[in-house]
């Protein structure tokens, strides 16, 4: 036992001189044996976690690291890409085929190189994507649990319209979950043609006021289902069930008038556009530009959509927004993260710095990770971007993947920065040794500066610029004396390579 409790203290203390106890979320109210349990699946969680080594050359098959795998799915993938590359040149006809991610099981939608076409948007969601939602929207409500003490009354769900044509509607099945509603398919060709409302005795818990965000092509996609939901939320409403257990129905209580109108719960861009509006790599860490960019997601989101008229509705928009205990975005694929593209900045940062500017504070912020379907995992915001920091971005591994691609790798070292600043801007989702550990990872070390002095002068001096405008903003205080003097160093080798 003695022993025991010094290996105990020593991983703790390590821990902290590591800040890994803040990336897993500890505080000084967590006991040691809670804590031990919790550095435990945060370090396993970030040896199991994936990282693309390098990047896809069109019409070209990857190099494989087990030489004994097969190689002519790919072989094939590279043919049809340069065959399909050259048609649609000369314009003739692409083939069609099936949109998903073989990583998923979707086999079919090899070879590549060919248009692609959705899954029937009359049988989304599908039964065993309800499945799977079902267990994302339990997930969360246990972890909100866990963090808060209560279940939310009110969740903001992300859905992408790519996303639900690869898994048939996960995420929205986990919204239509959270207020207590099961979709019903007909037998015969496993369309949804309707939705039940499950009571309460057994739901086991609370329903939970799940408001939507759609994408631009979900909404033109899937133009079906913000009507299905929108009926769903109306049939919730009026159920006759304790306020503390319907919110809803609390609502419609409340609402003045014989037939109360509850307020839409879709929302999106406007017919035609596309995006949230948040610009992809922020310059300005401002104050000034957090309220901007909170703005540009309501005026990009402020549409409703549902059953009738497409209106804008941009008051109940902002009620929805201020009142959400909880937003949550699901990933499905494994071959990027979060910090990979500006997308994901946009949506779930953006939304953090619109509820901002409304209450003057974000609510609790998720990101499912359902990227192996046996093991859908819910964790905080900014767990995740630590996973991500310490799993991807800061791997030799990476980092050396990219460094084979000279310009373009050098890029996407720069695009992991911009994406780091925009969640630690709008979100306040990166703490400071995380930047440590990227700038140690790219402008600290000495091969890869010269690396990108010499593959793009360019990416090094925004990089230099951007590292700059984080430490003048205060997002990032680095515990390094001498990350001043290798900023300095870093101008001189971009011009030299200039």
């Amino acid at each position: 036992p003695r022993r025991r409790d010094r290996l105990a203290a020593a991983i703790i203390e390590t821990a902290r001189d590591l800040h890994l106890d803040r990336d897993a979320g500890l505080d000084d109210t967590i006991d040691r044996d809670e804590a031990l349990v919790r550095l435990d699946a945060f370090v396993c969680d970030i040896k199991d976690s994936l990282y693309p080594d390098g990047l896809h050359v069109f019409g070209q098959a990857p190099a494989l690291l087990d030489p004994t795998a097969r190689a002519a799915p790919f072989d094939a993938c590279a043919e049809a890409e340069r065959a399909a590359l050259i048609a649609a040149l000369d314009g003739r006809r692409v083939a069609p085929g099936p949109a998903g991610s073989p990583w998923r099981g979707r086999a079919d939608v090899m070879p590549t190189g060919r248009n692609l076409y959705s899954v029937d948007p009359r049988a989304v969601p599908s039964r065993a994507a309800h499945a799977q939602g079902v267990k994302l929207a339990e997930a969360l409500v246990v972890r909100h649990l866990q963090d808060h003490g209560e279940y939310p009354k009110s969740v903001f769900v992300d859905l992408w319209g790519s996303a639900t044509m690869r898994t048939a509607g996960e995420e929205f099945a986990l919204a239509l979950h959270l207020l207590g509603v099961a979709p019903t398919w007909d037998h015969g060709s496993d369309r949804v043609n309707g939705f039940e409302v499950i009571p309460l005795m057994t739901l086991g818990r609370p329903r939970v006021e799940a408001t939507l965000r759609i994408s631009g092509l979900f909404r033109d996609v899937f133009p079906a289902l913000p009507a299905l939901y929108d009926q769903a939320v109306a049939a919730v409403a009026a159920r006759d069930e304790p306020d503390e257990d319907n919110p809803l129905a609390a609502q419609a209580r409340r609402a003045p008038g014989d037939t109360p109108k509850i307020d839409p719960h879709v929302f999106g861009p406007a017919p035609g556009s596309y995006g949230a509006g948040v610009v992809a790599a922020l310059t300005d860490f401002s104050e000034a530009s957090r309220q901007a960019a909170g703005e540009a997601w309501l005026a990009a989101s402020a549409h409703a959509y549902g059953v009738g008229e497409t209106t804008l509705a941009r008051a109940a928009l902002e009620a929805r927004t201020a009142s959400a205990d909880a937003f949550i975005h699901v990933q499905d694929l494994p071959e990027t993260d979060l910090l990979m593209a500006p997308d994901y900045a946009s949506h779930e940062a953006g939304f953090a710095a619109a509820a901002r500017n409304l209450t003057g504070k974000a609510p609790a912020l998720y990101h499912a990770d359902t990227t192996r379907a046996d093991r859908p995992r819910v964790r905080d915001l900014k767990e995740e971007v630590a996973r991500v920091v310490h799993a991807r971005a800061s791997h030799p591994g990476w980092i050396a993947g990219q460094m084979r691609h000279g310009f373009r790798g050098a890029a996407e070292m720069t695009w992991t920065l911009d994406q780091m600043a925009a969640f630690a801007h709008l979100a306040e989702a990166v703490e400071s040794h995380q930047f440590d550990r990227y700038f140690d990872a790219t402008l600290g070390d000495d091969q890869v500066r010269a690396f990108l002095a010499e593959a793009n002068p360019d990416a090094l001096a925004h990089m230099t610029a951007t590292f700059r405008a984080l430490a003048a903003a205060g997002l990032w205080s680095s515990r390094r004396n001498s990350v001043a003097a290798l900023l300095d160093t870093a101008d001189p080798l971009a011009e030299a390579a200039q």
